[in-house]
């Protein structure tokens, strides 16, 4: 079942680094097509009795379908999970901290074995297609999520107006009801204290950045979420061209700015990579904030070839690893702040060390 397959294994298709273009900046690509059904009121709307009967239709859709995408899903409704694997999902990026929230039987995910397709159900709007892999490819998934969207609307009736597009709860997903976004991981340009500049500049043309996990969460690590912010009175396939080109300029910058720092700081950035790696993989305590912080300047270090021996899959693996579900679901039990950070050190050092310590700075000195 791809409930035990995704609850109990960390890794999911978009921490595969290595299957993903420019999988040393660009973590991940997004595509989500926000859709409601046309006879139904809004999700928060919903009563317990028309919720059903529209996670009904849907899943008749679902059925119905002849699409090879939508045949590999499977049906999870939130009664099904406890609190502790809901947020397992949201720490994969497979749900949203909304959708974890309730434990209603009428909201549920349809997703797949590897967690690169999910079809969120009843959560902000009725549909919530997600696309999900790893590197830059926002074309690849736009492709695939509109397969999925296309083989759903020959058996339900969406919300659509021929003036506003597709009507959702949030207004400013009306349109297209499509969200595009890329996670970056930006270590120099940070350093380099550009940041902001970049951030301020892109907002002038209808994007936005979050942290981590999207809206409402903050940057950490240096892992930057860049979005489209506008989805009336462009075309889904504008929005997917438009942050692509953005976001490939990005990356030109943050490339420009990883040779200026090996050029112009070298000893100070194999200090800072080193300390990171001394720390992560001797510390007996370490909270989440830290550990990322780390993981960051690790994984920079990994990328431009300073560490050998370790995968940059297996970093994006370890981010969510130690997220706080994901610890306690390995040590079995709920734990509380303290503890969780001891097995955080734990679950590190097992993932950096490895069974042969393969992990290994390297300098011109050695």
């Amino acid at each position: 079942m791809h409930a035990d397959q995704l609850l109990n294994n960390t890794m999911v298709s978009w921490m595969e680094a290595e299957k993903g273009p420019v999988s040393d900046i660009v973590v991940s690509s997004r595509i989500r097509l926000a859709r409601n059904l046309s006879r139904f009121p809004f999700p928060h709307l919903l009563t317990s009795e028309n919720g059903r009967e529209c996670l009904k239709q849907i899943k008749e859709a679902w059925e119905k379908s002849e699409n090879g995408e939508l045949a590999t899903l499977e049906l999870i409704t939130l009664d099904e999970l406890n609190p502790l694997q809901r947020q397992i999902l949201v720490e994969k990026h497979l749900i949203s901290p909304l959708h974890a929230a309730s434990s209603d039987d009428y909201r549920g995910v349809l997703v797949n074995g590897d967690g690169s397709l999910a079809i969120m159900i009843n959560e902000e709007d009725h549909i919530r297609i997600q696309c999900l892999l790893p590197g830059l490819q926002v074309g690849e998934c736009y492709s695939k999520a509109q397969a999925v969207d296309d083989e759903l609307e020959k058996n339900l009736n969406f919300a659509f107006d021929e003036t506003r597009g597709y009507l959702t709860s949030c207004p400013t997903n009306v349109g297209t009801g499509m969200r595009a976004s890329v996670m970056l991981h930006l270590p120099a340009v940070a350093i380099s204290g550009l940041a902001n500049r970049i951030f301020q500049n892109i907002s002038q043309f209808g994007m936005t950045v979050r942290g981590l996990y999207g809206e409402g969460s903050e940057v950490i690590g240096n892992f930057f979420q860049l979005s489209n912010q506008v989805t009336l009175g462009q075309s889904e396939e504008d929005i997917v061209t438009h942050l692509t080109s953005v976001a490939t300029q990005i990356v030109e910058q943050e490339r420009v700015m990883r040779t200026r720092l090996e050029s112009e700081m070298k000893y100070q950035l194999e200090d800072r990579v080193g300390r990171a790696f001394g720390i992560l993989t001797n510390a007996r305590i370490i909270t989440s904030s830290e550990a990322i912080a780390l993981l960051s300047d690790l994984r920079l270090g990994v990328d431009i070839g300073m560490i050998s021996g370790i995968k940059t899959s297996a970093l994006n693996e370890l981010v969510v690893g130690m997220s706080p579900a994901h610890l306690q679901q390995k040590a079995g039990q709920e734990m509380d702040g303290y503890n969780r950070d001891l097995v955080r050190a734990q679950v590190i050092q097992e993932t950096l060390r490895g069974e042969d310590d393969t992990g290994e700075l390297t300098t011109d000195e050695q």
